[in-house]
């Protein structure tokens, strides 16, 4: 069967990344596949695209993975990128296809889910009110109040040292335009945004955080976006004290609200082990594949 490649035109241009587009179809203009490229593009990351690329369970094995594959590669060399990544569930088509092309593993991304039917809402009580002196929780929804926006941006670098396996992820570089551009986005689409922030009582500032998203309804799965403690404050149990407090926040405000998905890398056994004791349970887990991209 004849595969026609067509270069499409994505709108979706971001504050921080662009993508490009390519549709599969046959000889009948029936598409058989896709493949998406975002290329990032902020001082840090600029080097990096990630690729996600799907074909039609019927059309596999006929070239058509390949042909998408190898647009999105030339684009990315075009662009002067370093690195390409993309991720595929752990012992699917997705990742023998990857590795049979060249891309190597370099992270294992373990994905859990909350049941918060199931959720014991004393014993998250009990863990949030344990004292932690000299820090107090503050939480807002949406956008992050003007008086805390720098504070904010500054302690985003709780993630920079984030376990991330070989993935030459570069370096997410926040400001208070980006950290309100990010709120801005998860409106835009319909959903809510939590946060949950541990402060230091001694300046003001605030030592660490964690997000959660949940659909606009209500209804179905939240998903954490973060959860980080700058690392002058860590050893506290400030990650701990902040996601269970989001827990029993999202229960409390969102009662028909399903459950909440984490994913964390294999390596992070420490958040790993706050996710147990909270009562994630682990669902799936997906690579994280990376190819060097040699400069033409």
């Amino acid at each position: 069967m004849s595969i026609r490649i067509t270069p499409l035109i994505d709108p979706e241009h971001g504050p921080s990344s662009r993508r490009l587009a390519w549709l599969a179809s046959d000889t009948s203009g029936v598409p058989v596949g896709s493949a998406f490229l975002r290329l990032f593009t902020k001082s840090g990351q600029d080097h990096l695209a990630e690729l996600e690329l799907h074909v039609h369970p019927a059309e596999r094995r006929n070239g058509t993975g390949t042909r998408l594959l190898n647009a999105a590669v030339n684009a990315a060399r075009e662009d002067g990128r370093r690195s390409l990544v993309a991720q595929a569930e752990l012992g699917s088509p997705g990742a023998q296809f990857l590795s049979a092309r060249g891309f190597c593993k370099v992270l294992t991304l373990i994905y859990s889910r909350l049941h918060l039917a199931n959720t014991n809402v004393a014993a998250l009580t009990q863990i949030i009110e344990q004292s932690h002196p000299g820090y107090q929780l503050l939480s807002w929804d949406g956008t992050v109040p003007d008086s805390l926006a720098e504070s904010f941006a500054l302690s985003r670098r709780a993630m920079d040292d984030m376990p991330m396996g070989d993935t030459d992820y570069g370096t997410v570089i926040w400001d208070v335009d980006r950290v309100r551009a990010a709120a801005a986005a998860v409106a835009q689409r319909g959903d809510l945004l939590h946060t949950v922030a541990a402060i230091d009582e001694a300046d003001g500032s605030i030592a660490g955080f964690t997000e959660l998203v949940v659909p606009g309804d209500g209804k179905g799965d939240g998903q954490h976006y973060g959860t980080g403690v700058l690392p002058e404050h860590r050893g506290h149990g400030l990650g701990r004290w902040m996601k269970a407090t989001a827990i029993r926040q999202a229960c409390e405000r969102h009662p028909d609200l399903g459950g909440l998905l984490t994913d964390t890398a294999d390596t992070n056994l420490h958040m790993r082990a706050i996710n147990d004791e909270l009562g994630y349970a682990p669902t799936h887990q997906t690579i994280e594949y990376q190819l060097a991209l040699a400069s033409r």
